[in-house]
């Protein structure tokens, strides 16, 4: 398994508005854990919408913000050893923990490139006839970019003619996500967690923009359709929002979108509901696509 690593700008030499954003979500071990809960209670839709675009052994395939390659693993797997994936992130630390994972998993099919998802054309090269991917698949990427148009082009240079990328996306989050019955405190975190994306560049909407914009870049779209899910408290999916808001709400108040009193009480109505098996929560619409590169 390789790590490519390119030789990043000096951070001196970039102006300011042109420097790297962290993700906006954190790279430390609290986001490492819940990205994990996560890919494991979406993994049916995940695996799902591979099938369905035909995910096969031998298949070269590209997981693009791949984070601690949870996805990455489990299509390795499928591709087999005759396959290879790729899996690109912009964390030195989350693409560690791949590697580790898939050491002690003993698959040998996965190479780990340090980039950002945004300049493709910067850590993977220009590929040869038989480098071509099959398959890219990004899930909770775009709605952080704040180049949607580079991702999109830089995955069509790489993919083949007739290769598919398969997206999963947010659109509608802002409105999309709410405790019912409807709580002022969660409602204001809702609207917070909008506004610090956006802040950044990305778009918790870009699932509404993404079919014309892949169509400008010569992809047919084959398949779109949403996953819209409920959290129940005491269930398994309830984890799923219980650990984001744990984890990211103090972090909102760290950079100002969120003040302590709406933090502590939104988290308190989350805390109250636990035991109200009559309220919960609908969760953010995840749409997905599959497009095919003409």
């Amino acid at each position: 398994m390789a790590t490519v690593t390119p030789p990043p700008p000096s951070p001196a030499s970039q102006p300011p508005s042109s420097r790297e954003q962290p993700y906006v979500l954190g790279t430390g071990s609290d986001e490492a854990f819940r990205l994990g809960l996560q890919h494991r209670l979406w993994s049916n839709s995940a695996f799902d919408l591979w099938i369905r675009a035909g995910l096969q052994p031998g298949m070269r395939a590209l997981d693009l913000g791949c984070g601690p390659g949870h996805a990455s693993l489990d299509i390795a797997q499928i591709v087999g050893a005759q396959g290879r994936v790729v899996g690109v992130d912009e964390s030195a630390a989350f693409l560690k923990q791949l590697g580790q994972e898939s050491e002690a998993r003993k698959l040998h099919n996965i190479d780990r490139v340090l980039g950002d998802a945004q300049k493709l054309d910067h850590c993977l090269p220009s590929p040869a006839t038989d480098d071509y991917f099959d398959v890219a698949y990004t899930r909770w990427v775009f709605c952080f970019v704040a180049s949607p148009d580079e991702v999109v082009k830089g995955i069509r240079r790489v993919l083949r003619p007739g290769g598919k990328l398969l997206v999963q996306d947010y659109f509608n989050y802002e409105f999309g996500i709410t405790l019912a019955p409807r709580r002022e405190c969660f409602s204001k975190a809702i609207k917070a967690v909008g506004q610090s994306w956006r802040s950044r560049g990305g778009n918790p909407d870009i699932m509404g923009e993404l079919p014309r914009l892949l169509k400008r870049h010569g992809f047919e779209i084959e398949h779109m359709d949403v996953k819209q899910r409920i959290a129940r408290p005491n269930t398994s999916m309830w984890h799923w929002p219980w650990t984001f808001f744990n984890s990211f709400l103090p972090k909102l108040v760290e950079s100002g979108f969120l003040s302590q009193a709406d933090c502590d009480g939104a988290l308190k109505e989350m805390a109250e509901v636990v035991n109200d098996d009559g309220a919960f929560m609908l969760l953010p619409p995840v749409f997905e696509l599959i497009a095919v590169k003409s």
